[in-house]
C-alpha cells in the first residue's frame, strides 16, 4: 500500500462523532498509517432540529488542540499527528469562517458543502417535491458560489456528497449532466491553486463509490489539477484508512502520479 496517510477524519471533538481522538489513532498504527490528520467539523448557521441542537457543530477548537497535542507527543514515535478543520461554507458565514481560519496555525483545512440554502442533504427534505437531478444541480451551484467566495482553505472536500443521500442515489447522476458545472468549479479551484479530496466514505455508506466519482478526478487531472489528498471520512475507529488501497488504484487509473499531504498548510507531493 502506497498511501499510508489518512487526511480527513473526525473524533468525538465533531457534532456526528462519538469516538475518542485515542481510539482514531490507535486504529491508525494498528492499519501502518504514517499520518492521521484530525479534520474536526464546524458549521457555522447549522440549522436548529429536534435532532440537531444549537451549537451542535461548533467546534471548542482550544480543547480539541490540547487533547491533540497530548497524543501527538504520546504516540509521536509511532505516527504523526496533524491538526486540521473541516469547515463548513455558507455565504451568510463567510467572514466566521475566514476568523476562525486564521485563528490557529492549522496544518489542513478543508472546506465543505453541508448546508444548501437553509438545508442539509443529508436529510429527505433537501430532495422533496423536485427530482435528484434538480437537487444535485443546486448543490453543485453553491459549492461553486462559495468557493468564489471564499479562500482560506487547501482543498474541497466530498464534491458530491449530496449524491449519497438522494432520495434514487446515483439514478440520476449521469456525469454528463453535470460536466459544464464540474469545469466551472475545477477551473475555479485551480485558479485558485487549491486541491480536492479523494473521499473513500461512499464506499461504505451504501453507494459503492468514491467522492467524487472517477469521471470528476480525471476531469479535473486533465485541466491540470495537481493538488488531490486522500482521505477516509471516518467518524469511527473501524473505519480509519478505509479504502485507501482502491484509492491508490483509482488515482493510478485516473492518470496521477502523486498524492498530496499538508503540513502548516503546505503541500507535499508523495509518488504512488
Amino acid at each position: 500500500m502506497a498511501i499510508k496517510t489518512d487526511y480527513h477524519t473526525h473524533s468525538s471533538y465533531s457534532g456526528d462523532s462519538k469516538e475518542p481522538m485515542e481510539n482514531m489513532i490507535k486504529a491508525a498504527i494498528d492499519k501502518g498509517l504514517d499520518i492521521i490528520c484530525f479534520t474536526e467539523h464546524n458549521d457555522f448557521d447549522y440549522p436548529v432540529t429536534e435532532v440537531d441542537p444549537e451549537g451542535k457543530f461548533l467546534l471548542n477548537v482550544d480543547s480539541y488542540l490540547y487533547d491533540l497535542l497530548l497524543l501527538k507527543n504520546k504516540y509521536a514515535d509511532r505516527i504523526n499527528v496533524l491538526f486540521g478543520i473541516e469547515l463548513g461554507l455558507q455565504p451568510s458565514c463567510k467572514r466566521e469562517n475566514a476568523i476562525l481560519a486564521k485563528s490557529h496555525e492549522f496544518d489542513f483545512v478543508i472546506a465543505s458543502s453541508h448546508i444548501v440554502n437553509g438545508k442539509d442533504p443529508y436529510y429527505p427534505a433537501f430532495y422533496e417535491g423536485r427530482s435528484d437531478a434538480e437537487a444535485y444541480m443546486e448543490y453543485f451551484e453553491s459549492e461553486l458560489e462559495n468557493i468564489n467566495k471564499f479562500d482560506n482553505f487547501d482543498v474541497y472536500g466530498h464534491l458530491d456528497y449530496v449524491v449519497r443521500y438522494g432520495k434514487n442515489k446515483y439514478a440520476e447522476y449521469d456525469y454528463s449532466k453535470f460536466a459544464d458545472i464540474f469545469d466551472e468549479i475545477l477551473k475555479a479551484l485551480i485558479e485558485k491553486e487549491k486541491g480536492i479530496e479523494l473521499n473513500t466514505a461512499g464506499l461504505r455508506k451504501g453507494i459503492n463509490a468514491i467522492h467524487p466519482r472517477i469521471e470528476v478526478l480525471k476531469r479535473y487531472k486533465e485541466l491540470g489539477g495537481e493538488i488531490i489528498t486522500v482521505g477516509s471520512d471516518a467518524h469511527k475507529a473501524e473505519d480509519v484508512g478505509a479504502g485507501l488501497d482502491t484509492a491508490e488504484q483509482i488515482l493510478k487509473d485516473c492518470g496521477f502520479k502523486y498524492y498530496t499531504i499538508f503540513d502548516k498548510r503546505s503541500p507535499e507531493y508523495i509518488k504512488l
